[in-house]
């Protein structure tokens, strides 16, 4: 019976190791990405014909006609009086925004500001049947023997690529900002389909994977088959599908905003023990600080931040019909979010501290781009697109993303998430920073702080060449 028994148990143990091995090595499945989403967006049916890849150059420009219609509109606009007292806490206050209408009418130089968009090169392609609109500056210098990065740089709403336009310089000309030459780029920030100058799709279910597939053509038809992406709001969302289709392009991604889409047990336990056991979850004293209390910080700033949401997730041709109408309802719902979303406590004021951190001018030329474009509705569609079938229910939802990442972190942003919680969705963070300061607006409002982010990361990925061993 001995030798049986010996026999059982070589049997028993050939049996775990093999399971071990099977499960551990051979099952394990080849790295998942996300398959490319080929859509045609166009009016009506496909042409059989072939695309025409033609990369045109565009301007932006204005009519009188439509300049004497917006001066109409902004002097027939109808105010409610703000109750008293309120600042921005009910939205945008109606004194400061006469004041900011006023100043639209007045003072305000439409046509200075296009020569300012029109500072930097502008095209236009064709991508799955929509008319794509992008910038693409490259640098004025390089140092001896350096070629430039490829940058792909994702605005979100209610943003455009404007957006970048203080921070492209600071990355194609470092040095003569006072940052390092060491890696120079050039950028390419094209704007979302539905969003400024890019066609809006003509069909439904376009979303961030659509919009990232468009991305990745355009970047290949550029002659990039490598290069960084970088984006904050959709920007992170389109960046981080574009890392799940294609990891092997993609030699960084660097987020100033990483949501957790997916809440799992880990995350309910990390929130209600994390202020007590931080060290036990990963949680470092800084990210304490910006998710305690957790009922005011956490939930109760995203309920009150949120309701736009809602209803651009459901209805959003609804409300876009007014917005689309009134150049002044537009103003008023796209400021109060440059606001609320730089600094939570701006509310609490009655311009709501809109011009601490930025010019009118800045902001009147993003809501220009959005007024003549006509873009409002189709840009509010993309949330719909992006939520109807639900949160973290979709394929890129569920996919980790191998490629090296950096986020940075910064203090304002409507809800911060740490490291710890980052890791499960980005299992390669090289780089993840507290900025000292800024919102969700980072690259308009602290261009060096992100500049600077940027540049460090790629250093890092670049001296290790991380990217070949992803």
């Amino acid at each position: 019976s001995f030798p049986a028994g010996i026999m059982l148990l070589d049997i028993l143990v050939t049996l775990i190791v093999g399971t071990v091995i099977y499960y551990y090595f051979l099952s394990k499945k080849k790295e998942e990405t996300l398959p490319f989403k080929e859509g045609w967006w166009g009016k009506g049916q496909k042409p059989d014909a072939e695309e025409d890849a033609t990369i045109r150059p565009f301007k932006v420009e204005t009519t009188e006609e439509e300049l004497s219609d917006l001066f109409r509109r902004l002097d027939q606009a109808r105010f409610t009086e703000p109750l008293e007292n309120s600042c921005f806490q009910y939205g945008i206050n109606s004194v400061y925004l006469r004041k900011v209408v006023s100043y639209w009418k007045n003072q305000f130089n439409w046509k200075k500001q296009v020569e300012i968009l029109n500072k930097y090169p502008h095209f236009k392609t064709k991508i799955q049947g929509i008319d794509i609109h992008f910038v693409h500056v490259k640098p004025p210098r390089l140092p001896e023997g350096q070629s430039a990065k490829p940058l792909l740089m994702v605005h979100g709403w209610p943003g455009s690529f404007y957006e970048f336009y203080k921070i492209i310089p600071l990355l194609t000309d470092p040095a003569s900002h006072g940052l390092s030459d060491e890696h120079v780029f050039e950028v390419i920030c094209p704007s979302i389909p539905g969003y400024g100058f890019s066609e809006a799709p003509h069909k439904k279910d376009f979303n961030s994977v659509s919009a990232a597939s468009v991305f990745y053509e355009l970047m290949l038809r550029l002659g990039f088959s490598e290069f960084y992406a970088q984006g904050g709001d959709w920007g992170w969302l389109i960046c981080t599908n574009l890392a799940q289709i294609a990891p092997n392009n993609l030699k960084g991604l660097h987020l100033n905003l990483a949501t957790v889409t997916r809440i799992g047990f880990s995350h309910v336990l990390s929130v209600l023990l994390g202020r007590y056991l931080p060290g036990l979850f990963g949680l470092q004293d800084e990210d304490v600080k910006r998710m305690y209390p957790f009922l005011e910080k956490g939930v109760y700033r995203i309920l009150r931040e949120s309701g736009y949401a809602h209803i651009q997730a459901t209805k959003p041709d609804t409300v876009g019909c007014g917005l689309n109408d009134s150049p002044v309802g537009l103003a008023g719902y796209i400021l109060e979010k440059f606001s609320t979303w730089t600094d939570p406590e701006f509310c609490n004021l009655e311009d709501g501290g809109l011009e601490k951190k930025f010019t009118l001018d800045d902001l009147l030329t993003n809501i220009m781009i959005y007024w003549v474009s006509g873009c409002i509705v189709s840009s509010m569609r993309f949330y719909k697109e992006n939520f109807q079938k639900g949160i973290g229910t979709q394929k890129h939802g569920k996919l980790p993303v191998q490629v090296p990442t950096g986020i940075a972190a910064f203090p304002n942003e409507l809800m911060h998430t740490p490291q710890a919680w980052a890791r499960k969705k980005y299992p390669n963070v090289v780089s993840f920073h507290y900025m000292p300061r800024g919102g969700h607006f980072a690259a308009l409002e602290e261009p060096e702080l992100l500049a600077e982010d940027i540049l460090q990361f790629v250093g890092k990925v670049e001296k290790q060449q991380l990217w070949k061993k992803k």
